[in-house]
């Protein structure tokens, strides 16, 4: 699909849409004249500078479309944005720093007609900042608004949200771009690398971390699975002899993230945001209290009770996630109920019937345990919004840290259970298989499958309305605009990265004695890595481009799965036959050597991690360079000062 920007440039020469923003359909008049004057103010008036137009056909307003406009900035003002907003690009003496405007011509590729030095998906993300930072100076409410009051620094955009007067705003896909990225992404069929450094460009670092990762992680299991597939069929009766590869996953695990640290600081420093300076953090826009003073920026904004929001934690939240993980395991008790039911009908009918039987418990568990999780997912977002923390940052700790929990004990209790009280290692092959390929059948399902049919169905829909407006000119940006404001939200990457956590689980726990495990994970993240590029790029809205220089509290969480591992195989090779022949007679000899190996790995585990460097020594070297010089510039620039104040006071 090819943009004709013909019927925009009556506008203003080189008008470029760049973010959609929607109003709601009752919107005032006055309201709308308002907020298009903030945006279009210039910067010293409290406004954003930015060039607003509504959505037009022919000159005219689209019934339907009356209240959608579209923004976008002049390159100049992007320019001045990227130094406001610390973007950090690559100099020509090959070395990463923030941009500023008065040394523009020391970076790379700059050139004042190269309107492609600052990528769309950058583009999009300064105009997304100066819209955040419309705030309100003198207006005490928004007008034809009574109700929604306004104080001084309060942002604008924000409070339109909440009373509901802006629905969204979005970022435009570029469909040629877009389309350049397809081709080389999900379109063709073959083993190669992820183009993460043109996924980056186009829908930022957050974003691609974490294909990196899910790309690195993918490259990791392929060892365990060359060498569980031969195991697995030379072994498959025997559930016993897992030693070997239980002493390969624990060396595999303890080092498998030591070493994506280092590559994600490489991807980190090339992309600019390891040297990006942190922007102070603005409060959540679902965050509530009365009007006070913030004691470091000295901004009005609402304030609320620490005391009051532990009280809501520790009082409400923990005991409900306390309730919901007993309720879990009461399902698992359920379960283990229905296996033993199972087995007695086989052992009673010895039939084909009897034996697909055995594996109904296992697979109607496994999706019990899905749904239990989608729903416990929904009331900790509803539980930590609630607890109305002020950042964003520590509104996701504390959802991630519910929801991670949860998810453990209900996908993992079981495997726990029959591992460690029942000691069934046939059984625990049975349904570590069975809850990994269910899961993962579900997941595809639910996140691919079905999101795509009903995209399909909206682009038709889409079409034909357009197409009944009978209006005779380009409308290509008429139907992507429609189109795209009708798509889903991009929902972030949690659901993403929780799966992969899951997955890891799994693999990282258990696989030794089900080989086959990281096989299926392979494929599983094949499939995984096709499905999510074509959501990214045909099903969701695009998101805005997001600054980040890691996977952030997710490497803390598979990191806690990694000692869990590291604990979990060296009891496995303590209960294994082999190494309990050794000790025939004593068993508390037997215990005291796998807790003293179990510290010995985890001792080298820690030493490893210390050992190897988070960042490449070159990396170091260029941000030690980098922060010696700032110095150095700032020395200067101290004596500068002190030099002219003594020429003030000599005169």
């Amino acid at each position: 699909m090819k943009i004709s920007w013909s019927a925009y440039d009556t506008f203003e020469a080189n008008f470029k849409p760049l973010v959609v923003v929607e109003l709601a359909k009752d919107t005032k008049d006055e309201t709308k004249e308002w907020l298009t004057q903030k945006i279009i103010e210039k910067k010293k008036n409290g406004g954003a500078q930015l060039l607003v137009k509504p959505l037009m056909a022919d000159g005219k307003k689209i019934e339907g479309n009356q209240n959608i406009y579209l923004v976008g900035a002049s390159h100049l003002r992007l320019l001045l944005g990227a130094e406001t907003v610390g973007l950090v690009k690559e100099c020509n003496d090959n070395t990463m720093r923030a941009f500023t405007y008065t040394a523009r011509k020391t970076f790379k590729d700059f050139a004042e007609d190269n309107h492609d030095f600052l990528t769309m998906a950058e583009c999009q993300y300064i105009i997304k900042h100066e819209l955040e930072n419309l705030r309100a100076k003198d207006e005490k409410m928004i007008p034809g608004y009574p109700q929604a009051k306004l104080y001084p620094g309060k942002s604008i955009m924000r409070r339109l949200i909440s009373n509901g007067i802006l629905l969204q705003i979005f970022p435009l896909h570029d469909p040629e771009e877009l389309k350049k990225l397809g081709h080389t992404w999900y379109k063709k069929l073959k083993i190669s690398y992820q183009p993460l450094d043109d996924i980056r460009c186009y829908f930022g670092e957050t974003i691609a971390f974490y294909f990196a990762f899910l790309e690195y992680i993918t490259f990791a299991l392929v060892p365990m699975a060359i060498i569980g597939i031969p195991y697995y069929i030379f072994d498959w009766e025997d559930y016993d002899k897992y030693v070997l590869f239980a002493g390969f996953n624990l060396v595999w695990s303890a080092i498998l993230l030591e070493l994506w640290k280092r590559c994600c600081a490489l991807m980190a420093y090339r992309w600019g945001t390891l040297v990006m300076k942190r922007q102070f953090e603005e409060p959540r826009p679902g965050f509530h209290g009365v009007l006070g003073i913030n004691p470091v920026t000295g901004r009005e904004e609402p304030v609320y009770s620490s005391f009051k929001r532990q009280l809501r934690i520790y009082l409400v939240s923990l005991p409900f996630v306390c309730l919901c993980l007993y309720f879990s395991l009461y399902v698992m008790m359920v379960y283990f109920e229905l296996e033993y039911q199972a087995h007695l009908y086989h052992e009673e009918n010895q039939s084909e019937l009897s034996s697909l039987i055995l594996y109904v418990p296992s697979i109607i568990y496994a999706v019990v345990i899905e749904v239990l999780n989608r729903i416990y997912r929904y009331a900790a977002e509803f539980l930590t919004s609630w607890e109305n923390h002020r950042l964003e940052s520590s509104y996701q700790n504390h959802l991630v840290l519910k929801v991670l929990v949860f998810n453990f004990l209900n996908c993992f209790a079981s495997l726990f259970y029959i591992a460690f009280v029942m000691f069934d290692m046939k059984l625990l092959r049975q349904s570590l298989a069975t809850l990994l390929i269910t899961s993962q059948v579900l997941n595809q399902c639910v996140e691919a499958v079905l999101p795509y049919w009903l995209q399909k169905r909206r682009t038709k829909s889409v079409k034909k309305k357009v197409k009944a407006l009978d209006i005779d000119t380009d409308l290509t940006l008429l139907e992507q605009v429609n189109l795209e404001k009708g798509m889903d939200t991009y929902p972030g990457t949690f659901d993403d990265y929780l799966e992969l956590f899951l997955q890891f689980g799994y693999v990282s726990l258990f696989s030794c004695v089900y080989p086959l495990a990281a096989v299926f994970a392979v494929l599983n993240n094949i499939t995984e890595m096709y499905s999510d590029a074509l959501k990214m790029c045909r099903i969701f809205k695009r998101p805005f481009s997001e600054p980040a220089a890691n996977i952030g509290v997710w490497q803390l969480a598979f990191q806690t799965m990694t000692v869990i591992s590291v604990v979990t195989n060296c009891v496995l090779i303590g209960m294994s036959p082999q190494v309990n022949g050794l000790f025939p007679e004593s068993k508390i000899e037997l215990i005291l050597i796998v807790v003293l190996a179990e510290h010995l790995a985890l001792a080298v585990k820690f030493l490893m991690a210390y050992a190897i460097a988070d960042k490449p020594r070159d990396i170091q070297i260029k941000l030690a360079r980098l922060e010696f010089e700032s110095l150095e510039a700032l020395k200067q620039q101290q004596m500068k000062l002190v030099a002219e104040s003594l020429k003030e006071k000599a005169n």
